[in-house]
């Protein structure tokens, strides 16, 4: 394989033929650089849905109460029920598989509905939103200042932590919103925390940068909900199925409710770790069609390859039939072949390899130069086993392209290749 008279013959051979070896060789590199560019752009597609889900707790589901559908122990169908406090410590205590339970409760606006929260000459209409300090847990965002603590709830504290859009609208740019008032519902509330939300594809009721959070037993006194709590959001601990404790959730609170246990209309529920699987099986299924497409395309240029090493045998045949006549073993003779065919495809898959890379950090760069931001496309890159993977595909494709045209070979008879070509 290193022999030098060998590598010799084989420049020789592609030289003979620019304009045909150029051809057979673009084949082969337009095959490797579109599969890289797909397998690119489709992990720029998931890394722009998986940024968007920041770091959510993925294993979590939420919950809510609707109208029942099943009459039960007296009650008639159609009737509305509303989750409780009680059923927060109910939930701890039964179902210990609950890493963390934070139940959820919205404020509604006044008048026409347009604007809740004032500070001086400003005004602004917001989602007001009742909080456990465990929804940080759940959807973690970026704070300035805190979050809302179990102190602020059991003393039901007028303290308000306020999304970053919320901070534009009430206060000047230079203005420190920490320690300043905002009167929510004529009630005046301090604010302790100003969050920046590190996703953007979950949303539960209104834009994250305009919601107000405040403690849950505030905002049920603020409000007169009483001790009603609006929905749950519940995260199970590692190693557990949320889908399994999802359906154990939801028999335990039917049978504190007096809900029938067959009544699934009952509740209303989202299991996010169900819809992260099938954005994952999406996603490996986008990258399954990739890998399928493009390997076709490059087969289709080691294809050429083969065919043009068919000829190449064809008009050596004479040159062949000298080799095996000055005793050159049908072992070597394959080795040519299979060696020039291997050569050429991996010198132009390389280069294939190389442009596409190329062209995909080109982009990827241009995308952070010019701060050009999409949810839905980010990041695009051809991780390092991807690239040893295609070059592995590369050398194997190139070993194949030349086993027909080496068998060609070696089944010419010396006598009959110096005859004449076959």
């Amino acid at each position: 394989m290193f022999n030098r008279d060998n590598w010799q013959e084989i420049f020789q051979t592609l030289k003979k033929n620019k304009i045909r070896t150029l051809l057979t060789a673009f084949g082969v590199f337009w095959g490797i650089f579109m599969l890289i560019i797909m397998l690119g752009s489709g992990a720029g597609l998931e890394n722009g849905v998986s940024s968007g889900m920041g770091n959510f707790a993925t294993n979590s589901f939420f919950i809510w109460t609707q109208r029942t559908t099943i009459p039960y122990k007296g009650f008639p169908r159609g009737r509305y029920f509303n989750f409780k406090n009680d059923d927060i410590e109910a939930l701890k205590s039964n179902i210990p598989e609950i890493k963390y339970i934070a139940p959820k409760i919205s404020g509604w606006s006044s008048g026409d509905g347009t604007n809740n929260t004032i500070r001086k000459n400003k005004t602004g209409a917001f989602s007001i939103k009742g909080e456990f300090p465990a929804w940080n847990k759940v959807d973690p965002m970026e704070i300035e200042g805190r979050f809302i603590n179990q102190i602020d709830l059991d003393e039901q504290r007028k303290i308000a932590v306020i999304g970053s859009r919320v901070k534009e609208v009430l206060f000047e740019p230079d203005e420190d919103p920490i320690g300043e008032s905002i009167q929510i519902q004529g009630i005046y509330f301090t604010v302790v925390g100003v969050f920046k939300p590190l996703n953007t594809q979950i949303n539960f009721g209104g834009e994250k940068e305009q919601t107000i959070y405040i403690p849950l037993s505030t905002l049920q006194k603020t409000y007169n909900y009483g001790d009603i709590v609006g929905w749950f959001s519940i995260t199970v601990d590692e190693g557990e199925s949320s889908a399994v404790i999802e359906e154990k959730t939801m028999k335990f609170l039917a049978s504190r409710h007096s809900i029938h246990p067959d009544d699934i209309e009952a509740f209303g529920h989202f299991n996010l770790s169900e819809e992260f699987e099938q954005m994952n099986g999406l996603f490996n299924g986008i990258n399954g069609l990739i890998w399928i497409v493009g390997i076709g395309t490059l087969l289709a240029g080691v294809i050429g390859i083969s065919n043009i090493m068919l000829v190449i045998v064809k008009e050596r045949t004479r040159e062949i039939g000298i080799k095996r006549a000055l005793g050159a073993t049908p072992w070597q003779v394959i080795v040519q072949i299979i060696t020039e065919s291997v050569f050429l495809t991996t010198i132009s898959g390389y280069l294939g390899l190389v442009a596409g890379v190329g062209l995909i950090e080109a982009i990827n760069l241009a995308l952070t130069k010019f701060q050009i931001e999409n949810d839905m496309f980010k990041h695009p890159e051809v991780d390092f086993s991807t690239a040893i993977i295609a070059l592995i595909v590369l050398i194997v494709t190139g070993a194949l392209a030349g086993v027909i045209p080496s068998k060609r070979a070696v089944s010419i008879k010396p006598v009959d290749a110096l005859r004449a070509e076959i």
